[in-house]
């Protein structure tokens, strides 16, 4: 497949950069993206896992075109992420609450993204639902050089039992030619209260900054993302405390980490809603490399909540919310209940 090159403008980009169109410059401009996909089960009884209680399992009813409805509606939000800005889809975008690799496999050979010739990261979590974290890459645009999987394993005080969630993955690879490393992450949720679950999202980004740091020690400066539904808004300590994310760029310190999501939860944006309280637990940051000065590799160009009219609920008790892909027992025709994240990456080119 020829190799996809887009470029934009200094007349589209200028404003951002604060350069002068008239300079002329050209930026070559990459989406990567996180989207929590809202129980992408298939629809056979996987007896390894809870994959019974899965909402797909529920439905009686022409159950596998269900599936289909709701792999196409997938398809069809990856393939726009990024494409107004960028003329293309996603080059690299995380996954969570994936069954197995087969509806990744299903998803990336859906018509809405078959041509995009996407490749798949994906490893087995010990989650008790079943759901697992994949990525998936342009192969034109992203090559691998290695992945690996890294598991959360936390022990509940009171009952000593392990608490099974999802592993971490992190993928080092070349886009478009440059190395970087991608963690995808789904943390633990708020079952229970945010306050009783707290210390296994705190032990997840723990988990994450020593991902980093292993990755650090080798290259100081190494570019890393971290992307996924951490279930936490990017205020809790597990970002600020545990992963020292800043807010602003001048604050972040050699090896540190740049979380552009804070500015938007500050302005009243959020990915998930939840009792009319909008939470931003879909994140994207990024390593200080990505944040330094000039623009002759890769670097953080701007974050985004991919939020678009057709992804919001406009009817009903939950007008305004996600237009989710399950609700009362049914297949809703809507999406997903989280919207996706996104950052730009750009670079001059001559």
């Amino acid at each position: 497949m020829k190799k996809i090159q887009v470029l934009l403008s200094a007349f589209l980009i200028s404003t951002f950069l604060g350069v002068n169109a008239q300079e002329s410059k050209k930026y070559k401009i990459h989406t990567v993206a996180f989207y929590n996909v809202e129980n992408l089960f298939d629809t056979v009884d996987d007896t390894t896992k809870n994959d019974e209680a899965s909402p797909i399992m529920e439905i009686n009813a022409d159950r596998e075109g269900v599936y289909k409805n709701k792999v196409r509606n997938m398809a069809k939000v990856i393939a726009d992420i990024g494409r107004e800005d960028t003329g293309n889809s996603p080059a690299v975008i995380g996954i969570s609450e994936v069954e197995n690799r087969k509806v990744i496999e299903d998803l990336a050979n859906d018509p809405a993204l078959l041509n995009k010739d996407y490749g798949i990261v994906h490893f087995e979590s010990p989650d008790r639902r079943g759901i697992d974290v994949a990525l998936m890459y342009q192969k034109a645009l992203f090559q691998p050089i290695s992945k690996s999987s890294h598991t959360l394993k936390i022990f509940d005080d009171a009952s000593r039992k392990r608490v099974y969630t999802r592993d971490q993955l992190l993928v080092t690879g070349k886009l478009d030619g440059e190395t970087m490393h991608f963690i995808v992450n789904h943390w633990p949720s708020r079952s229970g209260g945010e306050a009783r679950s707290r210390w296994k999202r705190v032990a997840a980004a723990k988990l994450s900054k020593r991902i980093v740091d292993s990755l650090q020690a080798i290259d100081p400066y190494s570019k890393v993302v971290i992307m996924g539904d951490l279930n936490d808004n990017p205020t809790n300590a597990s970002i600020t405390d545990v992963l020292q994310a800043e807010r602003k760029k001048k604050n972040v310190e050699f090896k540190g980490i740049y979380n552009p999501m804070i500015d938007l939860f500050k302005k009243g944006l959020g990915s998930n809603a939840y009792r009319d309280s909008w939470s931003l637990f879909d994140q994207m940051m990024v390593t200080k490399p990505f944040i330094e000065d000039g623009y002759d590799s890769f670097k953080f160009y701007k974050a985004g909540i991919f939020n678009k009219n057709y992804l919001i609920n406009t009817t009903g008790r939950y007008k305004g919310y996600p237009f989710r892909s399950f609700a009362d027992g049914g297949f809703s025709g809507g999406y997903s209940d989280h919207f996706p994240v996104y950052i730009y990456l750009i670079k001059e080119v001559e």
